[in-house]
């Protein structure tokens, strides 16, 4: 006889930094992250964490809320991996259900785990939608999501995706995209076209003590240019701020560099961003191509975001299909 029993559903999980959703929850999405030791260790071992934190978010909020009010008035983030969790959810089948949760805004984790645990599920599939390990963002959000668990719902059963930088499939769809922007530029300047890789910096001292952020990122830019092919292309880090080293080159500095070459088309690709938000829609759209053109760089493109592309949506799925079947 049949077996009739309904199956709990799985939670598919993406984890992700987050973003304002209106132009007043910039200064409290501030707070927050810089609350977080994990990504900014603020002086006196912790002390003066929350009160610098205050200071810091209250006076960069002023800049920051025009960034966004430029880009429409709060972060895309969250509708673009609510997308993303829609579509992978149903490239995986009935049985799985999608969740988001953010780091620094709402949704949170412990209201997504209530949820989770409200509609049945017992298992899940936990994933980082940073494709390159620090524990500056991956390693923040995968203990967050830990500690509510064990807090909120100890009876979940749950396996964590905390990389994929180099999983095929992701580096095909970034390609993919590559080939898409360098179409951007009228055929006869094709072969000349500068490829910049930007991906967001980190403070040099998490390199220093063994993260492996930049060999992940070093590892997917290579992976990429494999696949479209010879031809030239630098690495910059941006999003920097604050007193401290910072990896290196900063992205506008490659930029300066490639003007004073004297190349005049440049397409940018960012790497550790998998959709729009202000790193994308702000500082390379608007920045750093207001930067370029003043340098001399007449023909400055970037290119499409993985955002909910079908070939992305289907590279995600297959990882979380993989590391499933191992899991089982």
């Amino acid at each position: 006889m049949k077996d009739e029993t309904p199956r709990s559903p799985i939670g598919l999980v993406l984890l992700n930094m987050g973003g304002p959703d209106s132009l007043e929850a910039v200064e409290p999405f501030l707070y927050n992250l810089f609350c977080d030791r994990d990504l900014i260790q603020l002086p006196l071992g912790g002390l003066l964490q929350k009160p610098l934190a205050r200071l810091i978010s209250r006076k960069r909020a002023r800049s920051v809320v025009e960034n966004y009010r430029a880009i429409g008035g709060k972060s895309p983030l969250l509708g673009w991996t609510r997308t993303q969790a829609e579509g992978i959810a149903a490239a995986l089948g009935d049985e799985f259900r999608p969740y988001v949760i953010m780091r620094y805004w709402s949704p949170l984790a412990d209201e997504v785990l209530e949820q989770m645990k409200a509609d049945g599920v017992t298992q899940a599939m936990v994933v980082s939608m940073y494709p390159h390990y620090t524990g500056a963002t991956t390693g923040s959000s995968v203990k967050d999501f830990k500690q509510n668990a064990a807090r909120v719902f100890p009876e979940l059963r749950y396996r964590v995706i905390e990389q994929w930088y180099d999983w095929p499939g992701y580096l095909d769809a970034l390609a993919a995209r590559v080939r898409e922007g360098l179409e951007k530029f009228p055929e006869e300047l094709r072969s000349r076209v500068q490829i910049v890789f930007s991906a967001h910096a980190l403070p040099q001292k998490f390199i220093d003590r063994g993260d492996p952020y930049l060999e992940h990122v070093l590892d997917t830019t290579r992976g990429v240019m494999k696949r479209v092919g010879n031809r030239a292309w630098r690495l910059g880090f941006q999003s920097r701020s604050g007193p401290v080293k910072w990896m290196e080159p900063d992205t506008v500095d490659v930029l300066d560099q490639l003007a004073e070459d004297g190349r005049t088309a440049v397409l940018m690709v960012p790497i550790s961003f998998v959709s729009d938000h202000i790193e994308t829609l702000h500082e390379i759209d608007i920045e750093y191509r207001e930067h370029a053109r003043n340098k001399g760089i007449e023909h400055f493109e970037r290119t499409p975001s993985l955002n909910d592309h079908p070939d992305f949506i289907e590279a995600i799925a297959d990882l979380v299909r993989k590391d499933l079947e191992q899991w089982r």
